[in-house]
């Protein structure tokens, strides 16, 4: 039996876990992800990562717990999931040509002590000049309505960029594997052991 356990109904996080190699359980948390006033996206996505572990934790006593939670911050505005197509076009025609940065929460419960490790990833995305054309058959094609930004890194939305800075691809995907890689050695849990 598994002692991990990934508070996240998406697949796509799901699919980056599977990398590791690592048996493990998931389970989609149930929150509210509304922005608090004043909240900086920083401590949005550490509250965000962990209300979601700590949901998921209360189900699973001894086991470490994962949970992650992204936004997109744009001209110091916190952009979540578009919701509809209509967002989610005006978000991308809104970052055409721009840089838009996406901050990912990442949070892992261990059960068994208690303890818990909090931290965020960012990575950098400079949009190339887009059509309006060009957003119009994205959104429809690749309905991104549950994407922060309106995209999806592991489809088309390589499409848009004209350049990615950061430390950890995946981080944009919604689950930064090297840090968790470190978190989960810190608890005892060593990916290539």
């Amino acid at each position: 039996m598994s002692r991990l356990v990934l508070a996240s109904g998406s697949r796509w996080r799901r699919q980056l876990l599977d990398r590791l190699g690592l048996p493990y359980a998931w389970a989609s948390p149930d929150i509210d992800e509304t922005p608090r006033p004043g909240e900086s996206p920083e401590s949005l996505v550490h509250r965000l990562a962990l209300a979601k572990a700590s949901r998921v934790a209360e189900d699973h006593p001894d086991h470490l717990v994962i949970g992650s939670d992204q936004v997109a911050v744009f001209d110091g505005e916190v952009l979540g999931k578009p919701g509809d197509t209509a967002t989610a076009r005006a978000q991308l025609t809104r970052f055409s040509g721009r840089r838009v940065t996406f901050l990912t929460g990442l949070a892992l419960i261990d059960t068994r002590s208690g303890r818990h490790r909090v931290c965020h990833e960012h990575y950098d995305v400079k949009f190339r000049r887009l059509t309006d054309t060009e957003i119009v058959h994205y959104v429809e094609r690749e309905q991104p309505l549950d994407s922060a930004g309106s995209f999806r890194m592991e489809g088309l939305g390589i499409a848009l960029f004209e350049k990615l800075e950061g430390d950890d691809p995946n981080t944009l995907i919604g689950l930064p594997l090297i840090r968790l890689c470190e978190l989960l050695r810190e608890a005892g849990l060593d990916p290539l052991a």
